[in-house]
C-alpha cells in the first residue's frame, strides 16, 4: 500500500512538472484567466466547457449553426473537420472576431491537415512511421505537423493515436497505430507529441485507456474489452504513462466498456468516473485536460442521448466535451445535475479556469489574425520531404531467396500490378529502368485472365509483383477479390519479388512469398522510393510494426545492404564447420551464467559471413536475443565515437596532437593537466587518474540512495540530465565534476595508466573545436553517412525499449535495473554522452564502420577518412605500452604470453577495444577480418566476471582463426 501511494505521489508530481508549458501559473496568466472568468455567466460556464464541430465546405448554413452557437452561449471552442485551408482560415478569423471569449482551435488530424483539408497533402499514417528505425524522424514529423497548425490558427490537435494495436481486425485503430510494440507506441508517441508541443500547439493522446484491442467501432457501437486491470497495466497503459511523464497537454478519453475498470452495464469509459477520476486523475496522475471522444458517436449516444452524456461526462471527471451535439439542452442538463448536487460550481469553476489557463498559453490572451497569402504552399511546405524519409526509412524487406532480385539483376523483366488496371508510378519507373513488360489484374478480372498473365510470365527471367490499391481496413479481406488473392499466391516463384503497397496485415495472404517488400502506403512518393530500393539506389532500413502471421512477427526485417553484402564464408575462404564452434563457446558462456546472450558478427574480405544470435535479452529469459539487438558497448565508445571524431578533426588540420589540453580548453588552464599532450591522452600515458567514482560523492554511501540534493525524479530546467528511471541530476553538477577531474593527483607521466579520463578530456575537446555536442559531431560525420541507425548516445530518445539489451540490476547507486541508460555512471551522471562511455550499437551497423577502417577510410563509394590517418592513429605508438592512438592493440609479446591478448592469432595489424559490459571489436588488416562480440554480462551484476574468466571473447576470436583455410 505504502509503494503504490508512493507511485502515485510520484507521478503527480512528475504531471505537475511536466504540464507547465500550458497549465505554468503566472502572474499575467492568471491575471487574464480572472478578467475573463469573471465576464463569464453560469451558462456560459459551462459552454467555455464544450467543442463543437465546425467545417468550411459545408455552405452558409452551417456557418450560421456555427455562428449562433457561438454568440448565443459562448462555447469554448471548434474542432474543424473537412474544408480547404483558405476557407477554414477565413471563418477561423471571423469566428474569433464574434467570440466573446477567445476560441480555442482543434482539429483531429492525425496525419496531417491533408487528413481533413483540401490542398494539403497527406503525411503517411502512424502504422508506416512505426517501421521506421528512429525516432528523430517522428520528432521531424511532429514538428511539422506542429507548425502546420500554427499557421492555420489551430491550438490543438488530437494526436497522437498511442493505441496498441493488438488486434489485426480492429475496425478503427488499425493503421493509426504505431504498432502492437509499447515500448514503440510509447517513444513514438512522445515524438510525436513533442514536435508538435515545441512549436506551442497542444498535443493530444487518445485513445485512454487503450483503443487498440477492439473488433466494434465506436463510431457504431459500444466495444467491450475483457481483459484484466493487470494486463491493461502491463500493456494498454504504459504508452498513456509514459507521455503523461513527457508532459502531453491533453488526453482523449475513448469509449469503451472495460468491465476490469467499472462494471456498470453500458457505461463508456468517457464517462467513467473510475475511469477519468480514479484512474487517469487519481492513479496516474494526470491533470491536464481530458477531452471526451465525440459525444455523437453511437458507442455513447446509443446509452446516453441528447444531454446526459454531458452531465455524465462531466461527472466523470473531464474538462471539455467533445462534440456535445445539443448546445441548449446539455447546459440545461448540467444545471439540473448542479442543482441535484451530482455536480457542484466549485468543480465547474476550476475547470473553466483551467481551460482559460491554457488558452492564455496556447497564445490566445493576444488577438490573432491569420494571413490567407500563400496558406496552402506554407501548409505543404515540408511534406514531401517527410514523407520521403519516411518512405524510404519504412521500407521493411522481409524475406529475399534470390539475391538477383534485389537490386534487381535480370535480363527480361515483367511487371504484374495486382488490384490495378493501368500503369501506377511504381510500374512507370520499373518499365523505365528495366524495359520490363507490364500486366495489370484489378479486383474485378477473372481466372481467365489470371491463367494468360501467368502463361506469359513463363518466358520472363525476373518478374516483379506490385500488390496495389487495396482497402485500409481488415474487414472483407482488405476488399481483395478471391481471383486477384489466387493470383497473387501463384505468383510467389523464386524468380519473383513482390511489393505489398498498404496496410502491411494484408502479407498475411502471401506468407509464402520468397521475396517480399513491405511499403505500407500507395502514393506517388512510397512507390518512387520502392523502385529506387529495387534499383539498388537505397537499402531496406524498416522493422515490420505489427505481427502479421506465424512467419513475419513484430520487428522482423533485413537490414542488410550494400555496405556490407552477405555471403558464404567459403566464398571468403573460411570454413563453415569451423566457423560452428562459435555456437558451443557460446552456449557453454549462456549456460554458466557468464552473460544472458551475445551477438557474434564476423566479416572477411569486405563480406558478412556470420551473424549470429545467442541466447536471452534479460535474465527472465522470456526474450530471446536477436541480431538486431543494441548493446551498450561501454568502453568501445572511445573508439567508435572519440577516437574518429580526434582522427576527422586531426586530418582536417583542427587538431594537433603536439598540442595540450590547455590549448584547446581554456577552463584547464591554471592547473596541472593544462600541459598534457593530446598525443599522450590518446595512449594513456599523460598521468591522468584512472578513474574517479564520482557517484559516490552524491549518495548515501551507507544505503547507496542518491541524495535529494544532488537528484530530483523527473526533469525540470535545473535537472536535465537523466541519470537513471525517475533519477536527474542537476545541471550545475557537471562543473564539480570536472572540478573533481582537474584537482585528481597526477601519477607518472609517461607510464602506460589506463584511464576513462583522458577520453571524457578528448570528449570535451572534439565539442570545442567542433562546435558540436559529442553525439552530434559523430552522428552527422560518421554514423548517418552510413547509415548506421542503431549507433549512438541516449537511445532511449531514438529507440522502443524493445531494441535494447538491459545491463546491471545496480544496487549501489540507481538501485534499479539499467535499460537503455548508460551503464557507466560517470557517463550516465554526464548526461548519458561522455568520450569514454555512453554509445550504444547493434553488431552490423558497427561492422560497418569497422569495415570503412579497414578499407583505408572508404566504404561503398563513401570516403569518411584518409588511409594515412588511419594508419597512424592504428599503429603502436608507444614504446611503454601495446597501445595505438585511442585504439587497443594485441600485446606485443603474445607469442609467449601465458594470456595472449586480445587473442594468440590477432596480428600485430590487428586494432580495437574491449568494453566493461562484455563487448569487444576487433579488426585485423592482414587477415582482411572484422570480428564484434556484444554481450551485457553485468547482467545481473558485475561483481562476477565469467565471461573473462572464461576467455569467452578470445576464444572466438581463436575459432575465427581457425576457420581460415589454409
Amino acid at each position: 500500500m505504502k509503494k503504490s501511494i508512493l507511485s502515485a505521489l510520484l507521478l503527480l508530481v512528475l504531471s505537475a512538472v511536466s504540464a507547465q508549458q500550458f497549465y505554468e501559473h503566472t502572474p499575467a496568466a492568471d491575471k487574464w484567466v480572472k478578467k475573463q472568468f469573471r465576464k463569464l455567466s453560469k451558462n456560459q460556464r459551462i459552454a467555455q466547457l464544450m467543442i463543437i464541430r465546425a467545417h468550411s465546405n459545408l455552405g452558409a448554413d452551417h456557418v450560421k449553426e456555427v455562428t449562433d452557437l457561438i454568440k448565443q452561449y459562448n462555447v469554448g471552442g471548434l474542432c474543424f473537420f473537412q474544408g480547404g485551408p483558405v476557407r477554414q482560415a477565413n471563418l477561423t478569423n471571423f469566428y474569433q472576431s464574434i467570440a466573446k471569449t477567445p476560441l480555442m482551435i482543434a482539429i483531429d488530424g492525425e496525419w496531417g491537415l491533408g487528413m481533413r483539408l483540401d490542398s494539403v497533402i497527406n503525411f503517411p499514417r502512424q502504422l508506416m512511421m512505426g517501421a521506421v528505425p528512429d525516432a528523430r524522424l517522428i520528432y521531424k514529423f511532429g514538428l511539422a505537423v506542429g507548425e502546420q497548425c500554427k499557421r492555420i490558427g489551430i491550438h490543438v490537435n488530437y494526436a497522437p493515436d498511442i493505441d496498441i494495436n493488438n488486434n489485426p481486425m480492429n475496425p478503427v485503430i488499425n493503421d493509426r497505430s504505431f504498432g502492437e510494440d509499447k515500448f514503440k507506441v510509447a517513444l513514438y508517441g512522445v515524438q510525436y507529441m513533442k514536435g508538435m508541443q515545441d512549436v506551442g500547439v497542444m498535443a493530444c493522446a487518445k485513445h485512454f485507456p487503450g483503443h487498440g484491442d477492439v473488433s466494434v467501432d465506436s463510431h457504431y457501437d459500444l466495444p467491450v474489452i475483457n481483459k484484466s486491470r493487470e494486463a491493461l497495466d502491463q500493456l494498454e497503459l504504459y504508452p498513456f504513462r509514459e507521455l503523461i511523464k513527457a508532459g502531453v497537454g491533453s488526453m482523449m478519453i475513448a469509449h469503451l466498456a472495460i468491465p476490469s475498470i467499472d462494471t456498470t452495464a453500458n457505461l463508456p469509459t468517457s464517462l467513467s468516473q473510475k475511469n477519468v477520476t480514479d484512474l487517469l486523475r487519481n492513479e496516474l496522475g494526470y491533470q491536464g485536460i481530458s477531452f471526451t471522444d465525440a459525444l455523437e458517436m453511437q458507442g455513447v449516444a446509443k446509452f446516453f442521448p441528447k444531454g446526459e452524456a454531458s452531465v455524465q461526462s462531466l461527472i466523470a471527471g473531464n474538462d471539455m466535451l467533445c462534440l456535445p451535439g445539443d448546445i441548449p439542452g446539455s447546459i440545461a442538463k448540467v444545471r439540473e445535475a448542479i442543482k441535484e448536487g451530482k455536480l457542484n460550481w466549485d468543480d465547474i469553476n476550476a475547470r473553466v479556469k483551467k481551460v482559460l489557463l491554457a488558452k492564455y498559453h496556447l497564445g490566445l490572451h493576444k488577438k490573432q489574425v491569420i494571413d490567407t497569402t500563400n496558406i496552402a504552399a506554407d501548409l505543404n511546405i515540408k511534406t514531401e520531404e517527410i514523407k520521403k524519409m519516411l518512405a524510404a526509412d519504412a521500407l521493411t524487406l522481409l524475406r529475399k531467396t534470390n539475391e538477383k532480385l534485389l537490386p534487381l539483376r535480370a535480363g527480361k523483366v515483367a511487371f504484374v500490378g495486382v488490384g490495378i488496371d493501368k500503369a501506377s508510378q511504381f510500374a512507370t519507373r520499373i518499365q523505365q529502368q528495366f524495359n520490363a513488360d507490364l500486366f495489370f489484374f484489378s479486383n474485378k478480372d477473372g481466372n481467365d485472365k489470371a491463367a494468360d498473365i501467368l502463361q506469359k510470365l513463363s518466358a520472363y527471367d525476373a518478374v516483379v509483383v506490385g500488390f496495389h490499391n487495396y482497402n485500409r481496413r481488415p474487414a472483407n479481406q482488405f476488399g481483395i477479390s478471391k481471383n486477384s488473392l489466387d493470383l497473387l499466391n501463384q505468383l510467389q516463384k523464386n524468380n519473383s519479388i513482390t511489393f505489398v503497397f498498404g496496410n502491411p496485415y494484408a502479407v498475411q495472404y502471401i506468407c509464402n512469398a520468397g521475396n517480399l517488400v513491405v511499403c505500407y502506403e500507395d502514393d506517388i512518393i512510397t512507390q518512387d522510393a520502392a523502385a529506387d530500393l529495387l534499383s539498388g539506389k537505397i537499402s531496406p532500413k524498416g522493422k515490420l510494426p505489427v505481427t502479421v502471421c506465424d512467419g513475419f512477427r513484430f520487428g522482423d526485417g533485413i537490414v542488410y545492404n550494400n555496405m556490407l553484402p552477405l555471403a558464404t564464408p567459403e566464398s571468403v575462404g573460411l570454413i563453415s564447420d569451423s566457423l560452428n564452434k562459435i555456437e558451443s563457446i557460446a552456449k557453454a558462456a549462456i549456460d554458466s551464467g557468464a552473460t544472458p546472450g551475445m551477438v557474434v558478427l564476423v566479416a572477411k574480405n569486405g563480406k558478412l559471413v556470420y551473424h549470429k544470435s545467442f541466447g536471452y535479452v534479460n535474465t527472465d529469459r522470456k526474450v530471446a536475443m536477436s541480431n538486431d539487438m543494441v548493446f551498450d558497448l561501454a568502453s568501445v565508445t572511445k573508439i567508435s565515437a572519440t577516437t574518429i571524431a580526434v582522427m576527422k578533426l586531426y586530418e582536417e588540420g583542427k587538431i594537433d596532437l603536439t598540442k595540450t589540453l590547455g590549448d584547446y580548453l581554456p577552463w584547464t588552464r591554471g592547473t596541472d593537466k593544462a600541459p598534457l599532450q593530446l598525443r599522450d591522452i590518446l595512449l594513456h600515458q599523460a598521468g591522468l587518474n584512472p578513474f574517479i567514482p564520482f557517484y559516490r560523492e552524491v549518495i548515501d554511501t551507507a544505503t547507496g540512495q542518491p541524495l535529494p540534493q544532488y537528484f530530483v525524479q523527473s526533469p525540470t530546467p535545473q535537472y536535465t540530465h537523466r541519470v537513471a528511471e525517475n533519477l536527474y541530476l542537476r545541471n550545475d553538477w557537471h562543473d564539480t565534476m570536472f572540478a573533481r577531474i582537474l584537482k585528481s593527483k597526477l601519477t607518472v607521466q609517461g607510464k602506460y595508466v589506463y584511464s576513462d579520463n583522458d577520453f571524457i578530456f578528448l570528449g570535451k575537446i572534439v565539442e570545442a573545436v567542433s562546435g558540436l555536442s559529442l553525439d552530434a559531431y559523430v552522428r552527422k560525420t560518421f554514423y548517418e553517412p552510413l547509415s548506421m541507425t542503431s549507433t549512438g548516445f541516449k537511445p532511449r530518445e531514438t529507440m522502443a525499449l524493445s531494441a535494447l539489451v538491459p545491463t546491471e540490476v545496480e544496487a549501489h547507486f540507481r538501485r534499479q535495473q539499467i535499460y537503455g541508460d548508460v551503464h557507466d555512471e560517470g557517463a550516465a551522471m554526464f548526461g548519458g554522452i561522455a568520450g569514454h562511455a555512453g554509445l550504444f550499437s547493434s553488431a552490423y551497423d558497427l561492422a560497418k564502420l569497422y569495415q570503412l577502417l579497414l578499407n583505408g577510410g572508404e566504404l561503398n563509394g563513401i570516403r569518411l577518412l584518409q588511409k594515412s590517418t588511419i594508419d597512424l592513429f592504428t599503429a603502436y605508438s608507444s614504446n611503454i605500452s601495446r597501445r595505438g592512438l585511442g585504439f587497443d592493440k594485441p600485446e606485443k609479446d603474445n607469442a609467449t604470453r601465458k594470456e595472449p591478448y586480445p587473442s594468440l592469432r590477432a596480428s600485430a595489424s590487428t586494432f580495437g577495444h574491449t568494453g566493461f559490459t562484455g563487448t569487444c571489436v576487433w579488426v585485423d588488416p592482414d587477415s582482411q577480418l572484422v570480428y564484434i562480440f556484444l554481450s551485457s554480462r553485468v547482467n545481473p551484476t558485475r561483481n562476477d566476471n565469467k565471461l573473462g574468466r572464461m576467455n569467452v571473447r578470445p576464444n572466438i576470436q581463436e575459432a575465427i582463426y581457425g576457420a581460415i583455410m589454409k
